[in-house]
C-alpha cells in the first residue's frame, strides 16, 4: 500500500518530539525528492522513505530501524520503502546486525543522503549566511576537521557517494540545493 505524506507526518507526530530530529527527516525527504527527479524515478516513494527513515530513533533508539520497519509492515507499506529504511545504516559494533544489505538505488541513495544532509546542516548552522553562500569546498574542509560534528561518520559520507556513483563534490552540491528548497523551515 502506498503511504501518503500526510500519513507519514502522522507517524512522525506520534513518534518524534525532538524538533531537530524532525528537521533532519524533512531534510532527507528533500534530498530524496531531488535524487528521485535526477534519477527519473518515483518522487513520492523516495520522499516517504527519506521522511520516515529515522522515525523510531527517538522513541526506540535500541530498536532502530526495526521499530519503524515493523510499523510500516503493519501498514502494508511498499516493500521497497521498508527495504530502504531497513538498509540505511552500516552494521557495526554499535548497531550490531540491525541493517539489511543495500541492494537498490533507493536503498543506496537513502544511505548516501542521511549522514551528509545532517552534516551539511551542521556546517550551515555555524555560518552567518546558513546555506546562502555554502559551497562544496567549505563542506569538504569541515569534513577534514574530525572535531567538527564528530559524531557524523565521514566513512558513511564517502561510502554513500561512492555507492550512488556520484563524485563527492557533486553530491554535496546536490544536497545543498535540495535543502535550500526547505531552508525557511529548517533554519527558523
Amino acid at each position: 500500500m502506498e503511504i501518503s505524506r500526510s500519513e507519514a507526518i502522522k507517524i512522525l507526530d506520534d513518534l518524534v518530539k525532538n524538533r531537530n530530529l524532525t528537521k533532519h527527516m524533512y531534510c532527507v525527504e528533500a534530498t530524496m525528492r531531488f535524487y528521485a527527479k535526477l534519477f527519473n524515478t518515483d518522487e513520492e516513494k523516495w520522499a516517504i522513505a527519506g521522511l520516515l527513515h529515522d522515525a523510531d530513533w527517538e522513541a526506540y533508539p535500541d530498536e532502530h530501524p526495526a521499530k519503524i520497519v515493523e510499523i510500516l509492515i503493519s501498514m502494508n507499506a511498499e516493500e521497497d520503502i521498508i527495504q530502504a529504511i531497513a538498509s540505511h545504516g552500516n552494521n557495526s559494533e554499535k548497531y550490531g546486525n540491525r541493517f539489511r544489505e543495500r541492494k537498490t538505488l533507493l536503498d543506496k541513495t537513502l544511505f548516501a543522503c542521511d549522514e551528509l544532509s545532517g552534516f551539511i546542516v551542521a556546517v550551515a548552522l555555524v555560518r552567518p549566511g546558513r546555506l546562502t553562500d555554502l559551497n562544496p569546498k567549505s563542506v569538504i574542509k569541515k569534513l577534514k576537521d574530525k572535531s567538527f560534528a564528530a559524531q557524523v561518520s565521514r566513512e558513511d559520507i564517502y561510502q554513500g557517494a561512492e555507492e550512488i556513483g556520484i563524485e563527492l563534490k557533486e553530491h554535496i552540491a546536490n544536497i545543498i540545493s535540495a535543502i535550500k528548497t526547505i531552508e525557511a523551515e529548517i533554519f527558523d
